[in-house]
């Protein structure tokens, strides 16, 4: 499978602290919270950087629960304020039901309070959905999330009934998943109506039409970014954005917890150098020609998650791996420890 990077994007404490920026993090972790953060208790301790979290996989193919403690453990080691459950970097719609549900129950355990979980339950089937919805909500998640129907019902009035029942299934808030789509401020307003919409993550590059779309919001919400080599352009949009959900979060955590606590005090010159490893490293992960070598690099951190399902990936040879991790070890900021 050939990966732009929009399509990458979109598939969207055992290990040591990565590239030593975490210990600067601990000063910082107030200024994140300086992000514009909208009044209401579900919006509490949201912003900042969040992984959409890797989904791991044992070297039979099944759901790995003991690696989700571990990844955790390491986003929140480097300044992660969050887990984005069975999204697009986490294969959800590759997942079957009971193992979405292990994903959210096995975060939770983990997490212990210390993190918001956002549940990702979007399905092909409405019904679906909603009942993965009701099954998240008892699993002690924080949000539910979907994207818009994916195959059936790709107009607005469809989406608009899609994200109305499955909102309407739980008390929980819910979070729109924009992923590849234009955003149209004077007719996405409408999904804003229902009445536990409260927050967009927006995979996507057109920032003022988000902005724009804030602007005329009924009500107060949150919008993270999802594309992660431009979330600071995201940012310098003041206060359209509270933090980011990406891929490579899993990856350099501490990379994108920096960015968003520099960002959040408008230090932008600081914080450029660290979006150069971002993008590089995006530049990167986006090349390979099959999923299962970006998720290669949870193995190189010390994190193995195994390879992609198919036909996101097929498994990487030896030889294919130690290539790979030649390129990654060619990138200078990233602490391999494969053989930890």
């Amino acid at each position: 499978m050939n990966l732009n990077r929009r399509e990458f994007l979109a598939m969207g404490a055992s290990a040591a602290v990565a590239g030593g920026l975490a210990e600067e993090l601990e000063g910082l972790r107030p200024a994140a919270a300086s992000f514009r953060v909208p009044e209401g208790r579900e919006f509490e301790g949201m912003a900042g950087a969040y992984a959409a979290l890797v989904t791991p996989y044992r070297q039979d193919g099944s759901l790995n629960e003991e690696m989700i403690e571990r990844l955790v453990e390491f986003g929140l080691a480097n300044g992660l304020r969050g887990f984005y459950l069975t999204g697009s970097t986490g294969e959800g719609f590759l997942l079957s039901a009971d193992e979405r549900v292990r994903v959210y129950e096995r975060a939770v355990k983990a997490a212990r309070g210390r993190a918001k979980l956002i549940a990702h339950v979007g399905c092909v089937s409405t019904d679906e959905a909603v009942s993965l919805a009701r099954r998240a909500a008892k699993a002690g998640v924080d949000w539910v999330s979907s994207v818009a129907p994916v195959y059936f019902g790709q107009n607005f009035d469809a989406a608009f009934a899609h994200y109305r029942a499955i909102a309407g299934a739980t008390d929980l808030p819910f979070m729109i998943y924009s992923v590849g789509a234009q955003v149209v401020p004077d007719r996405d307003v409408r999904f804003f109506e229902i009445p536990n919409v409260k927050g967009m993550k927006y995979t996507g590059y057109a920032y003022w039409t988000v902005k724009e779309l804030r602007r005329r919001l009924p009500k107060p919400a949150i919008f993270f970014a999802g594309a992660d080599e431009q979330e600071l352009c995201a940012f310098a949009y003041g206060d359209t954005f509270s933090g980011c959900i990406g891929t490579t979060d899993n990856m350099i955590p501490a990379h994108h917890a920096r960015i968003c606590a520099l960002a959040a005090e408008g230090r932008f010159a600081e914080a450029q150098p660290l979006m150069d490893d971002v993008v590089r490293f995006v530049d990167l992960v986006v090349s390979a020609p099959n999923a299962s070598y970006w998720k290669s690099v949870m193995r190189y951190i010390g994190l193995d998650c195994g390879p992609a399902r198919s036909p996101a990936g097929q498994p990487l040879s030896e030889a294919d791996y130690q290539a790979y991790a030649a390129k990654i070890d060619a990138l200078g900021f990233i602490e391999r420890r494969d053989n930890a």
